[in-house]
């Protein structure tokens, strides 16, 4: 079979799909802990704490957790997202043995103290950056506006006060509560040997402490309505954000949001890139979907110079407005599945691509999709499988956020 699964006597879970013809390999360690799972003391310090995993292990230095991820010529990183942290690399798959090792003993960290005050500097001018960001600064504070006091509208990077009041103490306990084995799952994806590799994990991993802290809350966001102006002065762009309620990860509707996604707001060939991009009146421009556990949003964004946003915002009504009254074109229909079939077909071709596509479906939803499974999915979306979904979600009414000089965009 091209793809198992193994659960440690600990929790820690690990799901591989075989991929005998690849030439390299991708495995990855999924911490189900984000920006949403901290409490307003500890905002911030998921991401934080990623930043502290390469600077040092009772067994490697920062310098040789480089030096040993280059020598077998791996591609490395780590990401903090709302519900998840990710610590992953791609090597030849002769160095699998090696990757791992470095992995697993990055996820046990030494959190020394010095460590964590010269780092905490570096996470403080990382927040001054992007606030520095229009784009950034703006998504972000309009995240927070539209969940209110719902977790899902957490900084992922935390504030200036949070970042600087926290102590490596209260990092220590987070560590302890969420890292526990039984919330950690990892995947690979390549020529592997199913049998050995679990082995491997299991030498590695098997000693992590138990435990599965689990989501404290899970219920659906009220988002807060209306239209809302940040005003900056010193920002010369207008950024304007549209967000309404989507499906949720775990809904089988989100595909036909894809699609509908897609078709409104694509980066090429959508609504909103021949009225608004193609005709030069905004910098950039496109509508989306995001997904988590209980919860998404279909969502838009636009900048523009100032004096243009007012007009701006009221074609984005009008689109969105034709969008939910008369819903889509066969044509439209048929461009955006096409679109989407062949980015899935691209990214999927790659180890590393597959790796995520197995890991994100066994974590949100405890199935396995290959990719003719995924490729189905879409396919299978009508044009009254949007109507459906507009039924249910309608666009035409979103939460409007502006970011900018302006004191209203209305």
């Amino acid at each position: 079979m091209p793809f198992q699964t193994h659960t440690l006597p600990n929790g820690l879970e690990i799901v591989g799909e075989t991929l005998p013809t690849s030439r390299s390999v991708g495995v990855g360690f999924y911490v189900r802990t984000g920006s949403r799972d901290e409490t307003d003391a500890e905002s911030g310090v998921s991401h934080f704490l990623e930043h502290m995993l390469f600077k040092g292990t009772p067994n490697r230095t920062a310098l040789d957790v480089n030096l040993h991820f280059d020598r077998i010529g791996a591609k490395s990183n780590a990401y903090t997202e709302y519900e998840s942290t990710v610590y992953y690399t791609a090597v030849l798959p002769e160095y699998l043995p090696d990757a791992v090792d470095i992995l697993a003993d990055i996820l046990r960290p030494s959190l020394r103290q010095e460590d964590f005050d010269t780092e905490k500097q570096v996470i403080l001018e990382e927040i001054g950056m992007y606030a520095d960001m229009p784009p950034f600064d703006a998504s972000d504070k309009a995240r927070r506006i539209y969940f209110g006091d719902h977790p899902l509208g957490n900084s992922i990077l935390g504030s200036t006060e949070s970042i600087t009041a926290l102590t490596r103490d209260q990092m220590q306990a987070y560590f302890d509560r969420r890292y526990a084995a039984g919330n950690i799952l990892v995947a690979t994806a390549g020529p592997i040997d199913w049998a050995g590799f679990v082995d491997l994990i299991g030498t590695k991993c098997g000693h992590w402490n138990a435990g599965r802290p689990g989501r404290a809350r899970l219920e659906a966001a009220r988002p807060v309505i209306g239209s809302h102006a940040i005003h900056k002065d010193n920002v010369n762009q207008e950024h304007v954000m549209v967000m309404a309620p989507g499906p949720a990860v775990e809904d089988a509707e989100r595909y036909a949001a894809d699609v509908l996604a897609t078709i409104v707001g694509d980066d090429t060939g959508s609504r909103f890139y021949w009225e608004l991009t193609h005709t030069g009146t905004v910098e950039t421009s496109g509508f989306g979907i995001d997904t988590n556990q209980a919860n998404g949003t279909l969502g838009g964004y636009f900048s523009c110079d100032p004096e243009d946003a007012v007009e701006n915002l009221r074609i984005v009504r009008r689109i969105l407005g034709e969008v939910q009254s008369k819903g889509v074109t066969a044509e439209e229909l048929a461009v955006a599945k096409s679109k989407i079939a062949s980015r899935l077909v691209r990214r999927n071709e790659r180890p590393m691509g597959r790796m995520g596509a197995v890991a994100a479906a066994w974590m949100n939803n405890r199935e396995y999709d290959d990719i003719d499974t995924e490729l189905g999915r879409y396919e299978a979306v009508t044009i009254h499988s949007i109507r459906n979904l507009l039924e249910r979600f309608p666009i035409d009414r979103p939460t409007v956020v502006s970011y900018g000089p302006l004191a209203s965009v209305e």
